[in-house]
């Protein structure tokens, strides 16, 4: 894998890990995932790295990688975009609600959440709810969480995001409920997916003997 994302965090009493600016020996890079993890759910806003970092740290693991998203759209048939134009946000709510409770079945999954999903309180207490789940919060400043996106959208010729003309103001909303539902805290600016996958890694050894709960 040769993508590189620059990637940061926000302070909190929670488990936190800045990654390695090194690379980590091998040995490092395989080590397995506390026994009291049966599932890691990442979760930031758009640009944060959620489906490039979960498909690496699913591969290092031996894990099966899943994003919410696309088994939202594997089950209505439609693009999530066009689920937002023809049925309203409220119903993709509800559609995501209804996924995220049967991916969070499953065992030995990394699973990538889509950026607005903590703000339904339906999916934080499906989180904070399900036991032997780590969520992970990849975080990092506004500006580069943008950066990357326009990067995105130039590399692949897509048209410009809607959503980053109100970035500024989605992103006020959501940083706190990431932070609220998140143990684990990695901070993604100027470091690879490697690197942030490494961290992730070391920050759920951490807390090996311990509940894994959200702060807050």
């Amino acid at each position: 894998m040769t993508a590189t994302l620059e990637l940061e965090e926000r302070t909190e009493p929670s488990a936190k890990t800045t990654p390695s600016a090194k690379t980590e020996p091998d040995d490092v890079r395989k080590r397995p995932v506390p026994a009291g993890v049966d599932r890691v759910v990442l979760t930031g806003f758009m640009g944060s790295g959620k489906t490039t970092v979960g498909r690496a740290l699913a591969e290092r693991l031996g894990w099966q990688f899943l994003d919410l998203d696309t088994e939202i759209e594997r089950r209505d048939g439609r693009s999530v975009p066009q689920v937002f134009a023809e049925s309203g946000e409220a119903h993709f709510r509800h559609l995501e609600t209804s996924a995220l409770a049967g991916l969070l079945g499953q065992r030995r999954v990394v699973l990538a959440l889509g950026g607005g999903a903590p703000e339904e309180l339906g999916n934080r207490l499906l989180l904070e709810q399900t036991p032997r789940t780590a969520v992970v919060y990849l975080a990092a400043p506004l500006e580069t969480l943008i950066a990357r996106c326009e990067r995105d959208d130039a590399r692949t010729g897509a048209a410009g995001r809607p959503l980053l003309a109100e970035a500024g103001q989605r992103f006020a909303v959501r940083r706190h409920l990431y932070e609220r539902i998140a143990a684990h805290h990695v901070e993604t600016s100027a470091c690879d997916v490697e690197q942030v996958a490494d961290a992730i890694l070391e920050s759920l050894q951490q807390s090996r003997g311990r509940t894994l709960r959200p702060a807050g």
